[in-house]
């Protein structure tokens, strides 16, 4: 443990101090803060959008084929990403969404995590003479792999899989080079029930993930108030 403390500086100790009670998010988020690099105003936002759990329940929403190609992607990947940023409220196309994410691409980037380099967005393939675009396309430094984002301003449905599949097929045939590992896709949705998206996800034969997004961050209080809970029905 004293070689974990020395990871972060005390700033960033303090910070965790004062907002976590028990031990293991503490640890989680030295861990966390070590593996980003992160100052503490980039601590603080993790901290407020709940990254301890957002990443530990991830495993729920990543198929199986992700989870054995990527042996740590349980740790690399949210299952929820905030996007307080874009200032979004009422209908919206995902156009609109798509936008916004490449105008603000920074403050995306450090909300998925930093190891994620923009490529393009609306990336145009052909199959059969036919004409097809993927709405983001990330590299992973750290997987060394393609990552492509479906965006989707309604609730998950099973169909949105066959399109996101049908895209890594076409990446890994086309674009991905031979020391790149399989094209990894993520349907980032506005909602998603997770019984739904363990069903769809358990006949993926492809490394994918569902994630939900928030138009909003979480209310501090109402981060506390499930804190006191789950302290109280541990006890």
């Amino acid at each position: 443990m004293p070689k974990v403390l020395l990871r972060i500086n005390w700033t960033c100790h303090q910070q965790i101090l004062n907002s976590c009670k028990l031990n293991e998010q503490r640890l989680f988020y030295i861990l966390y803060a070590q593996k980003e690099r992160f100052e503490v105003k980039k601590l603080q936002r993790a901290i407020k959008t709940n990254a301890y759990e957002s990443i530990l329940d991830s495993r729920d929403f990543q198929s199986a084929a992700l989870q054995k190609t990527y042996l740590g992607s349980s740790l690399m990947f949210k299952d929820t990403a905030y996007l307080e940023f874009l200032g979004l409220h009422g209908k919206y196309k995902e156009s609109k969404l798509r936008r916004g994410i490449v105008q603000h691409m920074k403050d995306f980037i450090l909300e998925l995590g930093k190891d994620f380099i923009f490529m393009d967005e609306e990336h145009k393939v052909e199959v059969g003479g036919k004409a097809f675009s993927i709405d983001l396309l990330f590299y992973h430094r750290g997987l060394q792999c393609l990552v492509a984002i479906e965006l989707k301003t309604v609730e998950f449905e099973p169909g949105f899989m066959d399109q996101l599949e049908f895209y890594l097929e076409v990446l890994d045939q086309t674009e991905k080079r031979s020391n790149e590992n399989p094209s990894i896709g993520i349907l980032l949705c506005k909602e998603a029930n997770r019984e739904v998206v363990k069903y769809a996800l358990n006949r993926s034969m492809s490394p994918t993930m569902v994630a939900e997004y928030r138009e909003k961050l979480i209310p501090q209080e109402t981060l506390q108030r499930s804190l006191e809970e789950f302290i109280a029905a541990a006890k």
